[in-house]
């Protein structure tokens, strides 16, 4: 009885980088020899489809046991089994953690847990990644999740620093674990048009801005922290600033303020915009919708409907009214800045820290 044995005998392990990301995208071996066979990797050479076999089988199995490493980057530098170059073992890890754009968009906001795992299937059969790539994308999400909730410090550094990911990667990782925390509306109709880095871009601001995080060593430490308060620094929003909000709220409930608040405005818009007109009647309407945003956040529902609010409170009817981005980024500028001009109106700090994320967001949210 004969038995015949394919053996390859390497020094440094032979990973191709194709191979690889059909193994990551969740093609079977024989789907990824056809591809493979497809982009003429046989061409001007001797090989025969069995070899190709082999060599696309060998390798799925050398990708299968990395695995477990890649699980826990720091592993892979410190293994001895695998002869992998640095700069290859940077290129495994960062491909490994990669994402597709129309997966991530799904899941973004929700609760990484066993019951979003199980929707996983309408989510392939949605977005078209294959549920095997759509499983291990979910699950680098929680593990990332789970690793990073019990560090102190900065988020993304700390991701960068236990992952091994590329500063890009980390900060998009970072706005995922942001979400997915603050469980923030995503899926309603009305932000289908938003992409993820539309949402990645203002968890950026928010973390930068409104968490305990933002404040900074100095200030840090004049706050007495529980264990878990420390742990969270960038991942919760600053329970004091939030509180701090809702004095904002005297800029629509004091007519006078209001209504200097408004001819500020106006004044300085006068002659510089064509939606002029509309933004003179809308201006009561807006500034209740924003500074209505801002007194709410102290309740958890409200936090989760924040991007909502904003686009049914302000951007919708900015657009309705046809403004341009330069007509968005005009109003917000001088409706900012005309606050500090207001006798009566003692809350620039906190006003400016609110303004500055809002005006962020709105500018990357409203698509004309």
């Amino acid at each position: 009885m004969s038995v015949e044995l394919d053996v390859f005998v390497v020094n440094t392990t032979i990973m191709d980088e194709e191979v690889y990301q059909l193994w990551l995208d969740g093609y079977t071996v024989n789907d990824a020899v056809k591809v493979r066979m497809e982009g003429g990797v046989l061409e001007g050479c001797d090989a025969s489809a069995e070899v190709l076999h082999s060599d696309t089988m060998d390798q799925y199995r050398t990708f299968q046991m990395c695995e477990r490493l890649l699980h826990s980057p720091v592993k892979l530098a410190n293994q001895l089994l695998f002869q992998i170059p640095p700069h290859r073992q940077t290129m495994l890890i960062e491909r490994y953690y990669a994402f597709d754009s129309v997966f991530v968009r799904e899941v973004l906001g929700k609760k990484l847990s066993k019951g979003t795992k199980k929707d996983l299937d309408d989510v392939s059969a949605k977005t078209g990644v294959t549920l095997k790539s759509c499983r291990r994308q979910f699950d680098n999400f929680k593990r990332v999740f789970k690793v990073v909730e019990e560090l102190k410090g900065p988020l993304v550094e700390n991701i960068r620093k236990h992952f091994l990911l590329s500063d890009n990667l980390a900060r998009d990782y970072a706005a995922i674990v942001f979400f997915a925390n603050n469980r923030f509306e995503t899926g309603k109709k009305k932000l289908h048009y938003l992409t993820f880095q539309d949402f990645a871009f203002c968890a950026g601001q928010l973390i930068n801005n409104w968490t305990v995080g933002a404040l900074g060593e100095s200030l840090r430490s004049a706050f007495v922290f529980s264990d878990n308060m420390v742990e969270d620094m960038d991942v919760d929003l600053e329970k004091e600033f939030l509180q701090d909000l809702k004095e904002l709220k005297i800029l629509i409930t004091d007519r006078d303020l209001l209504d200097q608040h408004k001819s500020l405005v106006c004044t300085a818009l006068r002659g510089k915009t064509k939606a002029f007109n509309e933004m003179e009647a809308n201006f009561k309407n807006l500034s209740r919708g924003l500074v209505n945003i801002a007194a709410k956040l102290t309740n958890t529902k409200d936090v989760r409907d924040f991007f909502i609010d904003l686009v049914e409170k302000f951007i919708e009817p900015c657009r309705s009214d046809k403004w341009t981005a330069g007509d968005m980024r005009l109003y917000l500028t001088h409706y900012t800045n005309s606050a500090h001009v207001l006798d009566t109106f003692k809350h620039q700090v906190v006003w400016d820290r609110y303004m500055g994320v809002i005006k962020s967001c709105i500018l990357k949210m409203y698509h004309d």
